[in-house]
């Protein structure tokens, strides 16, 4: 029997819509699409007949000084963003290899602490590390962001490495391998291809939280713009700071959902799907090519 095509595979997980359907979700798509648009157009147009696009506005925004206010700020995102980053993954691999220990009292600990800080939310975290324990605002920051997303990417780590099929492992243990061999060589390699995304869209995350820093008086990117905004003296400074600030943050989320999606297809790409060619067999085997069989 021949092997089910990839579009009878697909058809498995859901119905593989008819002639009707697909002319039904292309106007859909027109329909959406138009409606995006009009929206659009509206809040641009509003924007115009306010004046927000007025050379005025935005003549503050070429001055040396708010240009090295807002470098400064982003210059501090982008540290709290590496820091809690670079700490969420360390705390998240500890977290995870918890989770997956075999002591019965380690694994308690781990799923204690992973179900706590991913259901305590961010702000009461930073909050309570900067008004209880008197901390300064950047550590502040950087422990309440590395204690949720460290607890989210536990998870996700523990998804990736039981997600590797259980023959891989049952394999590398029969060739004499200790668990930690397993995780380095076998599971956590084979892991990475099913984590890595997730871990990413993760990180956007912390990237957009760390504005939360604004709250509790962290000179970050969106401090320094209430600070621009507040010193200029014309109706409504903010709307231009906003834009400004709003293009900047987008422009960085979409840089690393880019990258996600660069690694993703790198990965897909990696997969050998190819068939392997066969070594010609020695003569005198009985294998086909045998020149007895000629």
């Amino acid at each position: 029997m021949s092997a089910p095509s990839t579009r009878q595979q697909q058809s498995a997980l859901y119905d593989i819509p008819g002639p009707r359907a697909r002319v039904r979700h292309r106007i859909y798509g027109v329909v959406t699409t138009l409606a995006v648009a009009a929206l659009l157009a509206w809040i641009v147009n509003l924007l115009i007949e306010t004046g927000q696009f007025a050379a005025v506005r935005w003549r503050p925004f070429t001055y040396e000084g708010i240009q090295e206010l807002l470098l400064s700020g982003l210059g501090n995102t982008l540290k709290a963003f590496v820091l809690s980053a670079v700490l969420a993954l360390a705390l998240g691999a500890v977290l995870a290899a918890g989770r997956l220990s075999d002591h019965a009292p380690v694994r308690w600990i781990a799923t204690l602490l992973v179900e706590f800080f991913r259901a305590m939310p961010v702000l009461v975290m930073i909050f309570f590390v900067f008004v209880a324990l008197q901390v300064q605002p950047l550590p502040a920051l950087v422990t309440g962001l590395t204690l949720y997303n460290g607890s989210v990417l536990a998870e996700v780590f523990r998804a990736g490495i039981n997600s590797v099929e259980r023959g891989q492992r049952e394999a590398a243990y029969a060739l004499g391998l200790r668990k930690t061999q397993v995780m380095a060589h076998v599971l956590v390699p084979q892991g990475v291809r099913a984590m890595m995304p997730t871990i990413i869209s993760q990180l956007v995350v912390a990237l957009k939280d760390t504005s939360l820093g604004y709250l509790i008086t962290f000179e970050e990117f969106l401090h320094a713009g209430k600070l621009i905004a507040i010193n200029l003296d014309y109706a409504m400074p903010f709307i231009p700071v906003v834009l400004v600030i709003s293009a900047i943050y987008i422009g960085l989320c979409m840089l690393l959902s880019w990258f996600a999606t660069w690694v993703a297809r790198r990965e897909r790409r990696n997969v050998k799907n190819e068939a392997v060619e066969v070594a010609p067999a020695k003569a005198g085997s009985g294998m086909p090519g045998d020149p007895r069989e000629r």
